[in-house]
Formats: C-alpha cells, structure tokens, sequence
C-alpha cells in the first residue's frame, strides 16, 4: 500500500508474485507500473502555473535556485535517474544531508523538484517545466532572429556557390 501524502487516498498495490517466479518482461511491467504511479503521483503535487509575460516571485526563486552549483548538481542527478531518495543523493555531494535537504528546499520552493513518499522513503523528481518557461519567455524569443538570420545567409551563400 502507498498512500498519498497530499490527497489522503490509499493507492494499493495488488499482491505480486517473487521476483524469481516471474519472466523479464512481467518485472519490467510491475517495475513500470510503479514508476508511473510515483510519477502520476508527483505530477499530481506539482503547482504548475501560467506565467504572464510581467516578473513573477517564482522567477526570483527559480533563479535563486539556479544559482548554486550544488542545486544544479543535483538537477542533474536527477534527470539522469529521477526519484531518488535523499540518502542517494547524498552519495554524490560533498556535504552534510541537512545541507543536502536545504538545497532540494529550494529547488522545491522553485518547483524544479517534486516529491513522493513510498512507505518510508520519500523520493525526489525533477519538474522540468518551470524551466521550460523560463526559455520560452527568455530565451526563445531571442532565438529567432538569429535563427532567421543564419537561414538567410545560409540561402545567400548557396546562390553565390551557383
């Protein structure tokens, strides 16, 4: 049983065969199937919101929180291997697991970080999409004319070559 932190509903988990029993392609289902739900789950909890061309506050904390190296480190762990505990990502830092905990505070206040309790052990998840926004409304639209730009000399220089 998993239950939600947040909704308060109990996920249940039907009762499953051991491991050695079961064929390859049944554990990767059963091992699919829960990383789907802790990945609905997290979605569930994330305060995903449309931002509006104006400065927001969640800018300030998503920059904020991409400032540090450290927090960056560990957007990076998890993108490479999503829901992890704090004990895992403790492993590839040089510092003291409140400090650990302190960072993914941060990147959580920025929503760059979603979490899932499973039993005892709470697994973290990279969001994406605040990201996402921030090269939209700041970097996309400095792209294009750069882009149109090279596309135009690149058509000058084929006619020249004729």
């Amino acid at each position: 049983m998993t239950p939600d932190v947040h909704s308060g509903a109990d996920h249940r988990i039907p009762a499953q065969k051991p491991l050695s029993s079961v064929s390859l392609q049944e554990n990767w289902a059963r091992l699919t199937g829960k990383l789907l739900l802790a990945y609905s789950q997290a979605s569930h909890d994330l305060h995903i919101t449309t931002r509006m061309a104006k400065h927001s506050p969640d800018d300030d904390l998503l920059f904020k929180a991409l400032a540090d190296p450290s927090r960056r480190k560990l957007l990076d762990q998890l993108h490479a291997h999503d829901g992890q505990t704090l004990g895992q990502l403790c492993e590839h830092l040089n510092m003291t697991r409140q400090g650990v905990r302190q960072h993914l505070d941060v990147l959580e206040a920025a929503n760059l970080v979603a979490t899932v309790r499973s039993g005892r052990e709470k697994l973290h998840f990279f969001n994406p999409v605040p990201l996402q926004d921030v090269y939209e409304r700041w970097i996309a639209k400095f792209e294009k004319p750069r882009l149109k730009a090279l596309a135009h000399l690149k058509r000058k220089l084929e006619k020249s070559n004729d």
